[in-house]
């Protein structure tokens, strides 16, 4: 398979844009197995008929094989603005990984490359697309544009993104968000990748901050990234472990299968706890497990830029 070759050297995928191209590409040719059924071949050129709108600019010929009303899109047309927003801290660098390819990612890896999908998509719709990244310090923030240069810009610096290691630090992940929504202006579709390690005592503060995004009419999606086979089923086998606190550095030795039951229950009410805290503050919650494809998160794009526009 082509996207297998595309492995990273010291860090880095070799072409994220090619792998990013390649996956969309992919996605896109599948979309007649789904809800877009006969939207794929019309993709960057087309967006869905609202009752109300003129009826001047309907596309009767596709139209006629999809039995669904779209409309012609034109080049000078603006469109959606969308935010990206990734954790870089240093949970998001589990697993530690040497080496990346397409089927072995960790969650810095998976973020980097969705949010690359998402920027060809977006380019695909004519979209303009910001990043902003964060760590224990606000690392990178660029606004909303549309152009190629643009574009390329931020693909460089997801590059650089993927390749660096981080010291073990606890991240305020709030104090950046608010920044971050103080400097997002107009209103934007804005994906925010993190797996929300966060202690009890930081978790209110944080979703204010997620609250603060939404002030301005901005849609949120919460993509919680996790690696479901560790973080979730706790897959560690039955010898005895040493395992680190990513963020700390603290170390524990133990048995995993000992532990496996308590650990599920209590990550399974956690994990139901960001849902609800979501579904209270009309915040879109979606599980991105980074051993599954990027179809969910495509998927979620499309369906909130059609709420959106």
């Amino acid at each position: 398979m082509q996207l297998e070759k595309e492995v990273h050297k010291a860090g880095q995928f070799l072409n994220l844009e090619l792998l990013a191209t390649q996956i969309v590409e992919g996605f896109i040719s599948g979309l007649h197995k789904s809800p877009f059924h006969g939207f794929s071949s019309e993709f960057a050129e087309h967006k869905v008929y609202n009752q109300g709108e003129s009826t001047r600019h309907i596309d009767w010929k596709l139209f006629a094989k999809t039995d669904k009303l779209y409309t012609k899109r034109y080049e000078e047309e603006t469109n959606l603005r969308c935010h990206l927003i990734i954790d870089n801290s240093a949970s998001m660098h589990f697993p530690n990984k040497k080496n990346q390819s397409l089927n072995d990612l960790n969650k810095i890896g998976f973020s980097v490359l969705a949010s690359a999908c998402l920027m060809q998509i977006l380019k695909k719709q004519r979209d303009a697309v910001g990043l902003s990244i964060y760590s224990d310090r606000y690392e990178y923030y660029a606004p909303e544009k549309g152009s190629e240069r643009h574009r390329r810009m931020l693909l460089h610096v997801l590059e650089e993104t993927i390749g660096q290691p981080k010291d073990k630090k606890q991240t305020a992940t709030y104090t950046y968000l608010h920044q971050i929504a103080e400097k997002i202006k107009r209103r934007s579709l804005i994906f925010f990748f993190s797996d929300m390690f966060q202690d009890e005592v930081e978790e209110e503060k944080l979703f204010e901050a997620l609250r603060h995004l939404k002030f301005n009419k901005h849609e949120l999606v919460l993509l919680h990234v996790l690696d479901k086979e560790k973080e979730l089923d706790f897959k560690f086998g039955d010898e005895p472990q040493q395992f680190t606190d990513v963020e700390t550095g603290e170390k524990i030795d133990l048995y995993a299968d000992n532990v496996k039951d308590s650990y599920q229950k209590e990550v399974e009410i956690y994990f139901n706890h960001l849902k609800l805290k979501c579904a209270q503050y009309g915040i879109k919650y979606v599980p991105a497990d980074i051993n599954a494809s990027f179809n969910k998160i495509l998927s979620t794009y499309l369906v909130e830029r059609q709420k959106f526009v």
